[in-house]
């Protein structure tokens, strides 16, 4: 069965509610009000849950520990990944210093080509040269935030899944060719920013878009 991309989007979703919940000392909850907290209905809080298992009692609701654990699961988050930087331009790092990656996601590495960069210290290590990077990734690093300039993007992706990257955050506004084994996710703010001017313009397709 596939699942939706907007699916895995909402248990992202799903999980900030019932962490939150959990903060709060709340023990159980339901589809009903998991679905006001995250705008969408709870037929679709229900459908998203079903494409993984049965987690809820009819009558009862969700326990909030246990489907939190279920959802870190699904999503990976029940262990570390390594991650680095190619391209610690601005973008680059303002993404080192950010300080919400939480537990699951930890910074190994920091890459660029401008030898004025190279050797700076960020966020507990130093800025090395891209050439580097085969024996920076073998047993330590999985994903790559790829910040570098859109005529440099395919290059530096090309050179990531040479080096033995699983997975690429691709914030070059391109789209990049890479083997199907590699995972890549794209984010687009100027297409963020048309949904928006769209949904503003267009309020009764709104529900759905957020949706």
């Amino acid at each position: 069965m596939k699942v939706p991309s907007a699916a895995i989007s909402r248990l992202v979703t799903y999980l900030r509610i019932l962490e939150e919940l959990e903060a709060k000392g709340i023990h159980r909850t339901s589809s009903e009000q998991l679905a006001e907290e995250a705008q969408v209905t709870a037929f679709q809080v229900r459908k998203d849950l079903s494409y993984f298992g049965s987690y809820g009692t009819r009558g009862v609701g969700y326990t909030v520990p246990v489907l939190k654990r279920e959802l870190r699961h699904i999503l990976g988050l029940n262990r570390r990944w390594g991650l680095c930087i190619v391209g610690m331009g601005r973008l680059g790092s303002a993404l080192a210093d950010y300080p919400g990656f939480g537990e699951s996601f930890e910074l190994r590495g920091f890459f660029d080509v401008d030898p004025e960069k190279i050797g700076r210290p960020v966020r507990g290590g130093v800025i090395e040269p891209l050439d580097f990077l085969p024996q920076r990734v073998p047993g330590r690093i999985e994903i790559a935030l790829l910040t570098v300039p859109r005529e440099a993007a395919q290059e530096a992706a090309d050179r990531l899944v040479a080096a033995g990257i699983k997975g690429i955050l691709n914030f070059a506004p391109t789209v990049l060719e890479v083997p199907k084994e590699v995972a890549v996710e794209n984010v687009d703010f100027l297409a963020g920013l048309a949904r928006l001017s769209f949904a503003i313009l267009n309020p009764k397709w709104r529900e759905e878009m957020m949706g």
